[in-house]
C-alpha cells in the first residue's frame, strides 16, 4: 500500500555482539544490511572499564555517539574532552577519533552512522596518543 510505513523493531536480546575495526564491541539495533531501512544505521558500543577504541577514522560516515552509561574521555581530531550520560558528539567524516572508558563500569555507546556502517569505511590510524 502506497504511503505505509512499514514498522521494523529489533530486540536487543536478539542483536548479537560482535567486534568492529575499531576493537569495540558493538550491537547491530538497525543496520540497511540486515533491518532494511536505507540511509544509517544505529548501533550499541560497550568499552568496558579501563579499555579504549582503536584510533581510527570513516572517510563517509558522519557519525553520532551518545552516551547512555559510564563516563570516558572523548578523543577528537586534536579536541580532547570528557563525556557521559546523556553527551552526545558529533564526528564528522574524515575526523581522527577514538574514546577511552575512564570509570569503573562499562561505557555504553548509542552509534548513529549516515551513511550506515561499513568496515571497508573504517580506517585505522594507528597509535597518536
Amino acid at each position: 500500500m502506497e504511503g505505509k510505513v512499514r514498522t521494523v523493531r529489533t530486540r536487543y536480546a536478539e542483536a548479537e555482539p560482535y567486534t568492529t575495526r575499531d576493537g569495540s564491541t558493538i550491537r547491530e539495533l538497525m543496520h540497511p544490511a540486515v533491518h532494511g531501512n536505507r540511509n544509517q544505521s544505529l548501533a550499541e558500543a560497550e568499552v568496558p572499564p579501563g579499555g579504549h577504541t582503536l584510533r581510527h577514522l570513516h572517510r563517509l560516515s558522519e557519525e553520532l555517539y551518545h552516551v547512555t552509561a559510564g563516563e570516558g574521555v572523548m578523543h577528537l581530531g586534536r579536541d580532547i574532552f570528557p563525556v557521559a550520560l546523556g553527551d552526545t558528539v558529533l564526528i564528522p567524516p574524515g575526523t581522527p577519533h577514538w574514546i577511552e572508558n575512564t570509570g569503573d563500569g562499562p561505557l555504553r555507546i548509542l552509534c548513529c552512522c549516515a551513511p550506515a556502517y561499513a568496515h571497508e569505511d573504517t580506517e585505522l590510524l594507528g597509535e597518536d596518543r
